[in-house]
């Protein structure tokens, strides 16, 4: 490891914004207000992670997004969470292949394959079903009750589609849940036990889909397993490259979705005034979609693994150092957005947002996160529903999924 000295120095004292206390406690806004303005790429020598460099200006983030043969998400050089380091494994670590942790040329070829069943044809097909779905639920929820919005709806919409997708046993899908809070639950991954508990929970998600593997080898469907199965660049891939890809699916295809449900409650509460505009214009609400994505950010970075010692914006990186791609800083960097902490609407520029990322790496399920979150605004409007939250939310103890454990709500007319 590269002593620390031999990196750019910092115009601040270090701010370690891995600390999970900032997600749990709602704080985190000023630390990277603080970064952006004086250290917009700043290297931290210690974290619970180990030494990694925090990029949290939106310019400087996409500058490295477009240079993926320098800054690696490379599962064998540690992948695209801070929890592995890039030369050493930790105890108990396995490393599972996902494309989305691959860099070109196989990321391609398994994003190619994976592509199509989130193409728009295929998602506008999904729509009838996901507002049947989102309708029948939101008509069995009391009015003028507190219930927990999370678990109610935000689990029980997202976990349903995931199975739709999968074609996975609808009386189980309760597991998809559990195996993608465990998948992206990076933090205690790497504390005492982390592994262990990690690694047994896949084992079993490994083993359900192992048996759906081999029951669509001989009764393929149009789900995403059977795509796979029939696809040139992944029939053949090893099993744990193809266990490693599913928990990329469910997690990426949960946590975006699932928090960003749950900020459409919370947050449309916190700026009342905006909540009655889209009430009033139900016609703004694929824009509020991308506004109330961009003010959440559900996943809090991406992690590149740097190739070769390189420069940006006059500080030096070296080699194998690991680079925290800090999305949740970029969606309020205030050159970009303006009023950046407050939910707008109607923003011009809600759609730049880099919650789905950026670049070669871009959130393959986006449109179906989109398709989901529309259809809940969607139907709540068409029902004159309107949520209320009682107390403050429980939030997710963590520096990678960005969420809500709980959030108790009463709903009302409007």
């Amino acid at each position: 490891m590269i002593d620390a000295a031999d990196r750019s120095p910092s115009a601040i004292a270090q701010i370690d914004v891995t600390d999970t206390a900032l997600y749990t406690e709602d704080r985190w806004q000023e630390p990277f207000r603080t970064l952006r303005a004086k250290a917009p790429i700043q290297y931290v020598p210690e974290s619970k992670f180990g030494p990694y460099w925090a990029v949290s200006s939106y310019r400087h983030i996409v500058e490295i997004e477009g240079k993926p043969e320098i800054f690696s998400s490379s599962w064998e050089k540690g992948g695209i969470t801070l929890s592995m380091q890039p030369n050493s494994m930790r105890p108990g670590e396995k490393r599972l292949p996902q494309f989305i942790s691959m860099d070109p040329p196989h990321h391609t070829g398994q994003r190619k394959t994976v592509a199509p069943a989130f193409g728009p044809s295929e998602v506008a097909a999904m729509k009838a079903e996901a507002q049947a779905r989102t309708g029948a639920l939101l008509d069995s929820l009391p009015i003028g009750e507190p219930f927990d919005w999370v678990e109610t709806v935000s689990i029980e919409l997202t976990t349903g589609m995931l199975a739709k997708i999968f074609a996975f046993p609808w009386e189980e899908r309760h597991k998809l849940t559990l195996w993608s809070d465990v998948g992206g639950d990076v933090d205690t991954a790497i504390g005492p036990g982390g592994w262990e508990r990690f690694h047994t929970h896949m084992d079993e998600m490994a083993t359900a889909f192992g048996a759906l593997w081999q029951e669509r080898m001989t009764n393929p469907g149009k789900d995403l397993v059977s795509v796979m199965l029939q696809s040139d660049s992944m029939k053949e891939m090893d099993p744990i490259e193809f266990i490693g890809n599913l928990i990329l699916l469910i997690v990426g295809g949960n946590d975006t979705t699932r928090n960003s449900m749950s900020a459409y409650a919370w947050g449309l509460a916190q700026f009342p005034e905006e909540r009655a505009r889209l009430e009033a214009n139900p016609a703004l609400i694929p824009n509020a979609v991308q506004e109330i994505i961009r003010w959440q950010t559900p996943l809090s970075y991406m992690r590149r693994t740097v190739t070769q010692d390189t420069e940006i914006d006059g500080v030096r990186m070296k080699k194998d150092d690991m680079v925290a791609l800090w999305y949740i800083s970029a969606n309020r960097d205030e050159t970009v957005f303006a009023d950046a902490d407050r939910i707008i609407i109607d923003r011009e520029n809600a759609r730049r947002h880099l919650s789905f990322g950026y670049g070669i790496h871009r959130c393959v399920g986006a449109r179906i996160a989109e398709l989901q979150l529309v259809t809940l605004f969607e139907e709540m409007a068409k029902r004159r529903l309107r949520t209320n939250p009682v107390g403050e939310p429980e939030r997710v103890p963590a520096s990678f999924v960005h969420g809500y454990k709980h959030l108790m709500v009463e709903l009302s007319r409007y």
